[in-house]
Order: C-alpha cells, then sequence, then structure tokens
C-alpha cells in the first residue's frame, strides 16, 4: 500500500477534531469533563492554547505512526483498522500517560475511573475510526491483490 504523508495528516487533524468535539459534548451525556488540552498544558506547565495545539500535534503523530506502521497490518476496512488502532493510543494512554499525569493506572485516581476509562475507549476508537475512514476504506488485502495486478 503506498502511503500518502499529507492524506495522513489531514487524517489526523480530523480525527483528532472528532474526537475532542466528542470529548467536549462528553459532560452532556454524563461523562466527567475531559479538557485534554488544559490537562496537557497543566502537566506541561504551558498555556493552555498550547495545551491544545499540542493535543492535535500528538493526533497527527499517532495518525501518522497508524499510516506507516500498522494500517496495512490490521483487518477489515478502513473505518474497522482505524478503531482497532484507536485501541493501542487508549491502552498507552491509561498505563503511561495517566499515571505520569497523575490519573493513574486505568484512571484510578479520578472522579469517576469507569466512566473516564469507557469515555477514553470511546473517544479513541472514534479518533481511529475517523483516522481509518478518512485514510481509506479499502481492505489491506484487496490492495495488496491490485496492487500485484499493476
Amino acid at each position: 500500500m503506498q502511503k500518502n504523508f499529507g492524506k495522513a495528516v489531514i487524517a489526523g487533524l480530523l480525527g483528532t477534531l472528532v474526537m475532542t468535539m466528542v470529548m467536549l459534548m462528553g459532560p452532556l451525556m454524563g461523562m466527567p469533563p475531559m479538557p485534554i488540552g488544559k490537562m496537557l498544558a497543566d502537566f506541561m506547565r504551558i498555556p493552555e492554547a498550547l495545551g491544545w495545539i499540542a493535543h492535535f500535534m500528538i493526533g497527527t503523530v499517532l495518525a501518522l505512526i497508524y499510516v506507516y506502521v500498522l494500517a496495512s497490518k490490521l483487518p477489515g476496512n478502513g473505518l474497522v483498522r482505524g478503531a482497532l488502532y484507536g485501541l493501542v493510543p487508549w491502552l498507552v494512554m491509561q498505563v503511561m500517560i495517566n499515571p505520569m499525569m497523575g490519573a493513574g493506572l486505568f484512571s484510578s485516581h479520578t472522579s469517576a475511573p469507569l466512566m473516564m476509562l469507557i469515555g477514553s475507549l470511546l473517544g479513541h476508537m472514534i479518533y481511529g475510526a475517523v483516522v481509518g475512514g478518512v485514510y481509506g476504506t479499502k481492505s489491506a488485502r484487496l490492495e495488496t491483490v491490485a496492487a500485484a495486478r499493476n
């Protein structure tokens, strides 16, 4: 599968935007607030606007990792591959990032650990599905067969 850097960046930005919109609407659905830009800013001791920029940069880098490392190895169409990929950054966040930021392993030090865990899981799977859907929906196997014919 030929890689397209620009398309990967756009997919990452759009995936992060959709995930962010869902995250910001979470409290309307009974979820705890998850102001990731502010959380990143507080953690890095930078202005909140830079925290939000960091959030979008992270989403873009994660999309590049998806495209260049894992997309062709996952089953299904782009939406499925992307949603499956969303499990990777979710797990890394729960096991490494959350403890570093004081939220504990699997959000255990938050006010509503189960809700934070579920919200984060859904957000990351939505992010991945958007990234995979924007980047491409053909199955990796069909792309390989088509490339072999050319």
